[in-house]
């Protein structure tokens, strides 16, 4: 149980750190600071992908792995239909200035999904999930600098919501919180379910990881240029990776 704390901690503090970013960094340097971080991210994200889960996923489940791996990469394409991509920098502010209801609930489903196979990384859990267990530092590592980046972005958005900066923090911390609640549940999941049950939901993980590190890493800027600072925070991710091995 301690373990599943203090990732509640890492995870709500990365979220709050990102709102608190928000109001230090100026406006040009706020987009520019999101993309960077989501480069590294989506490097970081795409080799724990390749390099740590598909190999343990495809070793040790015996069910259909790389359906449900699909089924993750589409799970987030529907998703980012709602959210308006959000999770790789997008901000769209609506020109009524209304709390973009839709784009918080798309968020916070991706959270909570994102959030189930960390309840592994709990001592207690049942033996045939070392394949979330053995690299569950990884898997935190990746939920947190992607959630990061994720935050400023949507407390930009909020705030330029014209909402109050009381209901911004308010939305933001909703929205921090879904992942360890869905942490929370995947340990009511994992004792009540049948056997392999978290290695399903950790490739549907990585499924929707695939989407969205492909879509940072092969997004290019506005003026179609795949610059230099993007390519070096891209391989920093992959570096960071391979130093987690």
């Amino acid at each position: 149980m301690t373990n599943l704390i203090l990732n509640t901690i890492y995870l709500i503090g990365a979220v709050c750190l990102g709102g608190m970013l928000v109001q230090l960094l100026e406006k040009k340097s706020q987009k520019r600071f999101i993309k960077l971080s989501l480069a590294f991210s989506g490097g970081f994200l795409l080799a724990i992908a390749f390099t740590h889960f598909l190999p343990e996923l495809y070793r040790t489940n015996e069910l259909q792995t790389g359906i449900w791996i699909l089924v993750g990469f589409l799970v987030q394409l529907f998703l980012e239909y709602f959210s308006g991509g959000i999770e790789h920098g997008h901000i769209h502010v609506h020109k009524d200035h209304k709390i973009p209801y839709m784009m918080l609930l798309s968020l916070s489903i991706h959270s909570f999904i994102e959030g189930i196979p960390l309840a592994s990384t709990d001592t207690h859990t049942h033996i045939h999930n070392h394949v979330v267990g053995d690299h569950h530092s990884s898997l935190l590592i990746g939920i947190i600098l992607h959630q990061f980046p994720v935050a400023i972005a949507l407390m930009t958005l909020l705030i330029k919501s014209k909402i109050s900066l009381r209901k911004a923090w308010f939305w933001l911390l909703v929205f921090g919180a879904m992942t360890p609640l869905g942490m929370y549940s995947g340990l009511v999941i994992d004792q009540h379910s049948a056997a392999h049950s978290m290695e399903i939901l950790l490739s549907v993980v990585v499924g929707m990881f695939l989407h969205i590190s492909t879509t940072i890493i092969f997004e290019t800027n506005e003026d179609h240029r795949f610059n230099l600072s993007k390519l070096v925070a891209i391989l920093l991710g992959v570096g960071l990776s391979f130093g987690l091995m």
